[in-house]
């Protein structure tokens, strides 16, 4: 009777984790000893899936470990890496772990960019394994039965899990062995196999015969769902696995229920209701009968058959002889109850007992997302700070170019370079005067030029990859049932249009840096030259040597030395700013543990205020005292301009320093703009290249994935008929011989589950009628032999029939005691006709049938048979002659 079902493991196919990962990890992760930790684990994880996929497992505990840490693995690496079909790429092939294939078109698999495809999959591998396990048990031991039982929850729990989040996980229509309908029935075998084996435990520790009752009723009323869940469903009875379980749950279902009536009816026993003894056991031997019947082949119960006649022989002799208690009919007996003591096994991982995360340090895609745009707004904010306060610089520095300041207060000789002049012009020769400009400024387009060159090849691989799958597509129509590749680059796409506007901003943004060069080239020129160059080029005019003890001159240098203590203090917060350093990753970790999502916005927002905003008071209250500085410096600066002698020298020799001082300014402004200009473009360089790998590696994928569907539709084209059907004439078709009975399992009847249906005994089967035998009657013209033959029946038979209209085969007499056939003549030789009639035989006299006309007699030896036509003196062979 220990007939349990297991499930067949499916197979896949190779998929190499270590290049397409370790380059996530090398693009996403700074060189260091992270990063080669993070590669260490892609290879560790790449033979786990070796080990646990790439050989073939034992029917053993071990290997049923290697197959959950892969999928515990799998589980905890799957929020830390971006896998999806536009992202990081993985290919994942399996084949139908029922479907045994054709000999030309293979099995049926499917290959998906999934990476909850291929955790579907090993899950169905661990529950596929603990029945096989688990069917291996001993069952005549305590420790085997509790095993047994263990994995076969285990296997109800992960068929399940699969039936609730197979579609969500694949978000298109999966194989069939793993579709909801395939593994839910499967779920209720495995559950159906473990009550089994809790009542056969039960059974085992002597249980009381009431409780032993409800389990074994509880099993069948589980195998009765199973086969009802096989039965109802189109699809599942046409793999052949399906077709040999189904009469295994049926015989179960009548084994478990007879054995809740054979213990039943003990119980009823000790309650003095002898009748219903007898009933329960006379319903246990009929259901008992059915199985013995129907599938002998598939389980035996001969024990539990003999042992329930022996209790129902001895149960009907003592009722007969001592209780004379009236047997009721089954359907008045009380329902026996059911008790489930096994239940599905939650699937949480880890399951495996021995998981450690590979990838342990590595926070999750989320955390990995939420810290790149904390670190965007961290970015802007930082910027913003820093931008107001150059833009305040600059505005102090333009104001004082105006006013010609500081130079006006040191030039008082009216002949000498004043010493800021001097200054600003050693500044521009350290930095590399105008050479290192002119270097930056043609430096830029080549990197430019670099970039849209990686841009336009990048966008070109989609291009041509998505031209080549609309083509197969327009060829195959519904066959080429893979996501379309515009749909599927459209967040490519938009990345590329957005690296296209930020270039051709950059376009712009160079073209302004240019053109202010170009307006300041000849005074930064001049400033380049030697000390002497310098002055001559300064024109001279009357000394103001009268000027230099007055209060306004001491004002005014006063006011510029507060201007410039505000400058050295914003780039010592510009510092600070910049120093600002947080880790936000523990922040979102903690967010993602507790409520399972992050609210970036809300918690960075939050974060960065307390970061940055005593800083950002700090630099309004800057921009204030530089403000009311410049008022006062342009107050004092109008009362200083009243007492210097104006004349067209001294303003000539004016103008010359403002645009001295201005064109430095604009010197380091522009150096600084040619400076950013450059890393920008050289940062840009890279991110492009990591784009560029990433289009590289989803369109390698997409023609990977291309090569194996095409392969798949040509085996498909390959099975398909050349021609349509056509009708074949009736002439040239012959009728088929009943078909043999197949060598396959017998489905199970519908009635399996009212066995009282099952009582009434079958009709014995008729055979078919037979045509009557032709009556043969001498023509009148024909030869009159020596022997003249009897010409009409002999005596007694009843008048001839007429001949059919169609033509009859040889004449079957019929057998005595079936009516209907025909006996067949001692002698008679269906092939004695005209020319291999064997005239040195004799011939038997016939024996008349009662109510079956006669035959003509033979005729004499070499005459004729009368009736038939005469054949040539001259007979040709019948076979050619060698």
């Amino acid at each position: 009777m220990a007939t349990f079902i297991s499930v067949p493991l499916k197979k896949s196919s190779e998929v190499d984790l270590v290049k397409p990962l370790s380059k996530f990890v090398t693009a996403t992760y700074p060189a260091g000893e992270e990063q080669v930790e993070y590669i260490r684990a892609v290879e560790e994880l790449n033979k786990l899936r070796r080990n646990a996929l790439g050989r073939p497992l034992d029917k053993h505990e071990s290997s049923l470990e290697i197959l959950l840490r892969y999928y515990d693995q799998l589980c905890a690496v799957e929020p830390k890496f971006p896998f999806s079909e536009n992202q990081l790429c993985l290919t994942f092939t399996w084949k139908d772990a029922f479907d045994k294939g054709s000999l030309f078109g293979g099995s049926v698999k499917l290959a998906l960019a999934s990476l909850g495809y291929e955790k579907t999959c090993v899950l169905f591998n661990a529950a596929a394994l603990a029945s096989q396990i688990a069917s291996e048990q001993n069952l005549d031991n305590d420790e085997g039965l509790k095993a047994a039982a263990k994995y076969y929850q285990l296997a109800s729990g992960a068929f399940g899990h699969i039936k609730d989040t197979v579609l969500s996980a694949l978000n298109r229509e999966p194989t069939m062995d793993i579709s909801p309908e395939t593994v839910g029935t499967l779920s209720l075998i495995m559950l159906a196999q473990a009550q089994e084996v809790i009542f056969l435990k039960a059974t085992s520790d002597k249980m009381k015969d009431a409780v032993i009752a409800k389990l074994a009723n509880q099993a069948a009323d589980f195998y009765g769902d199973a086969f009802k869940q096989c039965q109802y469903k189109d699809n599942l009875p046409k793999y052949f696995y399906f077709q040999e379980v189904l009469p295994v749950l049926a015989a179960k279902h009548c084994i478990m229920q007879a054995n809740a009536e054979l213990h039943q009816s003990v119980l009823a026993k000790q309650k003095k209701r002898f009748g219903e003894e007898i009933a329960r056991l006379q319903h246990a031997a009929e259901l008992v009968k059915t199985v013995a019947s129907r599938y002998d082949e598939y389980v035996s119960v001969k024990d539990l058959s003999d042992k329930i006649n022996r209790a129902l022989a001895a149960a009907k002799k003592d009722n007969d002889f001592i209780y004379h208690d009236r047997v009721p009919e089954v359907k008045d007996l009380e329902h026996i109850g059911k008790a489930a003591l096994v239940r599905a096994t939650a699937i949480t991982p880890p399951l495996s007992q021995k998981f450690t995360d590979l990838f342990e340090k590595m926070v999750p895609m989320a955390v990995q997302q939420s810290m790149s745009i904390y670190s965007q707004r961290k970015a802007e904010t930082v910027n913003r700070l820093v931008g107001t306060m150059r833009e305040a610089t600059n505005l102090c520095n333009g104001v004082l170019a105006s006013l010609n300041l500081p130079a006006a207060l040191e030039d008082l000789s009216g002949d000498s370079i004043p010493q800021s002049i001097a200054e600003k012009s050693r500044s521009i020769v350290q930095q590399g005067g105008l050479q290192s400009i002119e270097q930056l400024i043609r430096d830029l387009p080549e990197l430019l030029t670099r970039n849209r060159e990686i841009l336009d090849e990048s966008l070109k691989m989609l291009d041509d990859e998505e031209t080549t799958d609309n083509e197969l597509r327009g060829k195959f129509n519904q066959r080429w049932n893979r996501t379309p590749s515009g749909d599927l680059y459209k967040p490519l796409r938009a990345e590329g249009a957005n690296f296209r506007n930020i270039l051709d901003k950059a376009v712009q943004a160079d073209q302004v840096v240019k053109d202010r060069y170009n307006t300041h080239c000849e005074m930064i020129t001049l400033l380049c030259k030697p000390e002497n160059e310098l002055n001559a080029a300064i024109p001279s005019a009357n000394p103001t040597k009268t000027l230099q003890g007055s209060e306004v001159l001491n004002v005014l240098r006063s006011q510029l030395s507060q201007l410039d203590e505000i400058k050295k203090e914003r780039e010592t917060l510009e510092g600070e700013i910049k120093g600002v350093t947080f880790d936000m990753s523990t922040c979102f970790l903690t967010a993602l543990a507790q409520d399972g999502a992050i609210n970036e916005e809300q918690l960075s927002v939050s974060q960065l205020d307390q970061l940055y905003g005593a800083y950002n008071q700090r630099v309004q209250a800057s921009l204030r005292s530089q403000e009311e500085l410049l008022g006062q410096v342009q107050t004092s600066h109008q009362e200083f301009s009243s007492l210097k002698q104006s004349n067209t020298e001294a303003n000539q020799r004016e103008e010359v320093l403002k645009k001295l001082a201005s064109a430095h300014d604009s010197y380091v402004e522009i150096s600084s703009n040619l400076r950013e200009g450059t890393k920008f473009y050289n940062d840009l360089t890279e991110i492009l290249l990591k784009f560029q790998n990433k289009c590289s590696d989803i369109v390698f994928a997409r023609k990977t994935e291309r090569d194996e569907l095409l392969k798949e539709l040509q085996q498909s084209i390959a099975r398909e008929p050349s021609a349509p059907s056509f009708n074949v004439p009736a002439y040239q078709s012959t009728p088929a011989a009943p078909a043999a009975p197949a060598g396959g399992p017998t489905p199970a009847p519908r009635t399996v589950f009212s066995p009282q249906a099952q009582q009434q005994p079958q009709a014995k089967p008729q055979p078919p009628a037979r045509p009557p035998p032709p009556t043969f009657t001498p023509p009148a013209a024909s030869t009159t032999p020596t022997s003249a033959p009897p010409t009409g029946p002999p005596t007694g038979n009843p008048p001839p029939m007429a001949p059919p209209s169609q033509a009859q085969g040889p004449p079957y007499p019929s057998y005595q005691g079936y009516p209907g056939y025909f006996q067949m003549p001692m002698g008679y030789n269906p092939y004695a006709y005209s020319q291999y009639n064997m005239p040195n035989m004799p011939y038997m006299p016939y024996q008349a049938t009662p109510g079956q006309g006669g035959y003509p007699a033979a005729p004499p030896g070499g005459q004729p048979y009368p009736g038939y036509p005469q054949q040539p003196p001259q007979q040709q062979p019948y076979y050619p002659q060698q």
